[in-house]
């Protein structure tokens, strides 16, 4: 397969507007009342036009449109970091717009490789949807990488509606939704390139359109069984709905406990055993202020329910003049005793650190600011945490705890339930992303971890969207966004068989087969020229 003819100037154009407006819409984002999720179709398009846009190129040329089609793109749909840098980090508003074509870059600069990439294959002569398929996967899975790693809106999360591609991230995670999607996309590119030139399609086409059609035959027949006969425990997601501009001003802190106290209250008399609060739901540190532990305790023994806190841990080391701070989710048995706490590992760079910070601090002091007035302490990694509740026959209930930012990544998640957890516990603050299109798109990807692990998770967000989900990756109910609300629902206590799903125990293991196919066709691609050079 060519990558195809060189386009005119207008028609070049064209493609690049169509592919950000598609790319856009593929996406969740509110419209009035309603949330507008055109995924199912746009998810499909996106990749289409843009290896219809890469027509004819060289690789540097492609590589400068594939940079700014996928900034573009990419910047339209962060448009919520104007919110989170701005309206509450406090920062100028050069700084929030930088900001937003800044991570726009980010992703730009895979699209660039993308698209270098594709033409390079194409000179090759080793262009095809499957290579596309394998070329973009890899990319999105570098986009995690070190502490930079900001993988939002991965295409794979715009079938998170599609009940056949979430059965396959069971077994490959979300890149392999990604890879189905960019499969169908570079197919239809090509057989639109096809029909256009000579009127037939090419054998290539055909296999990767049947190759299509049996991912999503197969994602039917895979789909799990839902836990039906398993042994449940009631739990509690509580959205207190407490705006980011006053949520650590001194004088509302009594109405957020009082706010929190009778959702608690409300939850237990609808016969919860376990309630999940948002992440920073508290509004001071429970490990060190002697009045709040006190108030949370007597709440505790009180509603005879346990409850996973999120809230800032303070830990001051003498012995290194420091004070450190902590996000982190605490356990406070029914009893009123605390338990285990979890503090969050994956931070998030320019809101809880500063990458490079002698150099960058200057310029983002204010956004790291969002929790603490100093840098935000690393947890030791994800763990599952015990909770002890009479609730559960055995005692004890096993769950994981990811912490906002750490459900943009699968492999962090997954150890979660590869520890023992058999239920996850998300906590967030999505309030920094006030009523943009984020909470929406931020729940889809929870509901993606979810299928890929084979658990159910309850949400608690603090503005909202807080949901219940099932094991499939299904929203069974949710709140509305920025209203002071809270779900229950009877959660599932059996992991997966034999420890959890393929993904949950093994990994990324799809994600490193593409990352071979990848080098294998690097290596064919040099062969080929050699022998070029030979002749």
């Amino acid at each position: 397969m060519a990558c195809g003819p060189l386009l005119t100037a207008r028609a070049r154009l064209a493609l690049l507007f169509s592919y950000g407006v598609s790319n856009f819409l593929a996406f969740p984002h509110p419209v009035g009342e309603r949330v507008v999720d055109l995924g199912l179709i746009c998810g499909w398009l996106s990749p289409a036009l843009l290896i219809l846009g890469l027509g004819g190129l060289s690789p540097r040329a492609a590589a400068k449109f594939g940079f700014v089609a996928g900034t573009l793109a990419q910047s339209a749909i962060l448009h919520w970091i104007y919110v989170v840098s701005v309206s509450y980090g406090h920062a100028a508003p050069p700084m929030g717009v930088l900001g937003i074509f800044g991570l726009g870059a980010h992703a730009g600069l895979f699209s660039a490789m993308f698209a270098a990439g594709w033409a390079l294959l194409g000179r090759r002569g080793l262009a095809s949807p499957w290579s596309a398929a394998l070329l973009w996967t890899v990319l999105e899975y570098a986009r995690t990488a070190g502490e930079l790693g900001f993988p939002w809106a991965v295409i794979g999360y715009t079938q998170h509606a599609n009940p056949a591609l979430l059965s396959w991230a069971a077994y490959t995670g979300v890149y392999g939704m990604s890879f189905a999607v960019v499969l169908a996309g570079a197919t239809l590119a090509a057989i639109a390139r096809e029909l256009r030139t000579s009127r037939r399609c090419s054998r290539t086409s055909q296999f990767a359109l049947a190759g299509v059609a049996l991912i999503v035959a197969a994602g039917f027949a895979l789909r799990p069984a839902i836990d039906a006969d398993a042994e449940t425990i009631r739990v509690a997601v509580l959205q207190g709905n407490i705006e980011q501009g006053v949520k650590w001003n001194p004088a509302w802190a009594e109405r957020t406990l009082a706010a929190y106290e009778d959702l608690s209250r409300r939850a237990v008399e609808a016969g919860a055993a376990v309630v999940v609060m948002p992440e920073t739901a508290m509004p001071g540190a429970l490990n060190s202020d002697p009045a709040l532990r006190g108030r949370m305790s007597r709440l505790a023994r009180e509603t005879g329910a346990a409850y996973v806190v999120g809230g800032v841990a303070v830990e001051r080391r003498p012995e290194r003049r420091a004070t450190e701070f902590f996000d982190s989710a605490f356990v406070l048995q029914a009893d009123g005793s605390f338990g285990d706490r979890y503090d969050k590992s994956q931070l998030v760079p320019f809101g809880e650190f500063v990458p490079f910070r002698a150099l960058l601090r200057p310029f983002f002091e204010a956004i790291a600011r969002g929790m603490a007035t100093e840098r935000v302490s690393r947890g030791p990694g994800p763990r599952a945490i015990s909770i002890a509740t009479p609730a559960a026959p055995s005692a004890s209930l096993t769950a994981g705890v990811p912490i906002c930012y750490e459900l943009l990544f699968p492999d962090l998640t997954r150890r979660f339930v590869r520890d023992g957890a058999v239920v996850l516990f998300a906590i967030t603050n999505d309030a920094w992303y006030g009523r943009t299109g984020a909470p929406h798109q931020f729940l889809a990807m929870t509901a993606v971890r979810s299928a890929e692990n084979g658990v159910w998770t309850a949400r608690a967000a603090n503005t909202g969207v807080s949901a219940i989900i099932d094991s499939r990756g299904r929203v069974r109910s949710r709140t509305r966004i920025f209203e002071r609300d809270l779900l229950v629902g009877d959660l599932p206590l059996r992991a997966s068989p034999a420890g959890g799903t393929f993904y949950a125990r093994h990994g990324d293991i799809f994600a490193y087969g593409c990352w071979a196919a990848i080098a294998a066709l690097a290596l064919a691609g040099a062969a080929r020229k050699a022998k070029a050079n030979r002749r």
